[in-house]
């Protein structure tokens, strides 16, 4: 049956159709319509829903769901893994029983965030398996098959949609959810050795999460995402691989420039091995299309050290794509065609610039009626204009325009300047 639904309702009903028990969030866009989309059928699932206090804890309430036997989601954004970095980290050491899905959306371009990071490289980092869905219908999927893979490899497994897949709409076909374990009917089997992670125990484990990065090749070697998306158009020595939505840019790309480029569509971090090495045998020289970090470039330049030590690679590493803000198909066409040497290169269309041109700016702001507006002014009033006011993250940030905003990092108590001076505590203005 197909539905009509955005990615993240997409991913909500991946999460449905595996049977997850338990699914734990802190809220961030442009992970947040996730667990909205559960919430409302919770009870008819038997799912246990949470909005955590941070995403740290929202991690640990999954891996103790997983630990039990239950399939179990942690939905944040990609700032959020760095809050739960400590269990994540450790995690891959222990690893799971019950299928445990790490859902960090990354947002390209920063348009609700205050960083551009890659959440392939926290995957990289703890060793375990990461997914880069290009659509709806591959995130729904994706989510599906990561319930199973994690089962399979007895570890988390990290879900990467960026800010373009959870927010886009599509036709997403959608299947029936299967029988769950409920979350309150599963017993912790006592195992000191594996879940308490002393110093002599997380050698032994560590041992095994090396063990096993041959077994999350082998899985991923079949994973539909990399085996069925081999592209060959023409006789050329000439190719693209390219990652996650940047696989759909290039695809267009290629096909507006007309042009014989072959293209290899990588879905799975670690990308599969034999597929890769085939295809670039058979070239001479390849453009590596991906947003944010050179992670895909930097495994295709490893592989081309052994099976094609000739082989010439364009992307972030040599200018030809940008390492930062966001992809899109003119960037890619763009590309490719200086790859190919062609003098065509894709602008704007003349619409979107003159639209810019016509319709007035609407930079972010807090929405009408908002409380906040009225705490800021009565903020201001009291403290006056020379007073510091250090924030955390979220909406409330939006008052830096009312000039109450002074510094800003993250989530969480922020720094005060000169907090070190004792006066400095009695300032008026002082904000936790």
């Amino acid at each position: 049956m197909k539905e009509y639904l955005l990615g993240n309702a997409a991913i909500a009903s991946g999460i449905l159709e595996a049977g997850a028990g338990v699914v734990t969030s802190y809220p961030g866009t442009p992970a947040s319509e996730i667990v909205e989309s559960l919430a409302p059928v919770s009870k008819e699932y038997n799912l246990h829903i949470e909005w955590s206090v941070n995403e740290k804890v929202a991690l640990e309430v999954a891996i103790g769901a997983s630990w039990t036997g239950v399939r179990s989601a942690a939905v944040m954004k990609h700032v959020g893994l760095n809050v739960a970095a400590d269990p994540f980290m450790t995690l891959a050491y222990t690893g799971v029983k019950g299928g445990l899905v790490v859902i960090s959306s990354d947002d390209p371009f920063c348009h609700s965030s205050q960083n551009e990071q890659d959440s392939r490289r926290y995957a990289q980092f703890a060793c375990i398996p990461c997914l880069d869905p290009a659509d709806p219908q591959e995130a729904k999927d994706m989510t599906v098959y990561a319930f199973e893979l994690s089962e399979e490899l007895e570890l988390p497994v990290l879900l990467r949609p960026t800010t373009r897949v959870s927010h886009a709409r599509a036709d997403v076909d959608v299947g029936k959810c299967k029988t769950k374990k409920s979350p309150t009917s599963q017993e912790f089997v006592k195992n000191p050795a594996r879940w308490v992670a002393l110093p002599a125990h997380a050698r032994a484990r560590h041992s095994v999460l090396l063990d096993k990065q041959n077994a999350i090749k082998t899985a991923l070697k079949n994973a539909p995402w990399n085996q069925h998306l081999l592209v060959l158009k023409g006789d050329t020595d000439t190719g693209v691989i390219a990652s996650g939505i940047s696989g759909l840019y290039a695809e267009e790309a290629i096909e507006r420039l007309e042009s014989d480029v072959s293209i290899l569509r990588i879905g799975t971090f670690p990308p599969p091995d034999d597929l890769c090495a085939e295809f670039i045998k058979h070239v001479s020289k390849v453009l590596i299309i991906e947003e944010l970090e050179p992670v895909l470039e930097e495994y295709v330049e490893r592989a081309a050290r052994e099976h094609n030590p000739e082989l010439e690679i364009l992307g972030k590493n040599t200018g030809h794509i940008p390492r930062d803000g966001e992809l899109d198909s003119r960037i890619a066409r763009n590309a490719i065609a200086d790859m190919l040497g062609l003098t065509h290169t894709m602008e704007e269309p003349q619409s979107l610039t003159e639209a810019d041109e016509i319709l007035p700016p609407r930079p972010p702001a807090l929405c009408p009626g908002c409380s906040h507006r009225a705490a800021y002014y009565a903020m201001k009033q009291v403290f006056g204009t020379d007073a510091i006011f250090p924030s955390d993250i979220g909406c409330y940030t939006l008052a830096v325009d009312m000039g109450t905003i002074d510094t800003c990092l993250c989530m969480g108590r922020q720094h005060k300047p000169r907090q070190w001076n004792p006066v400095w505590w009695r300032r008026p203005g002082y904000m936790l």
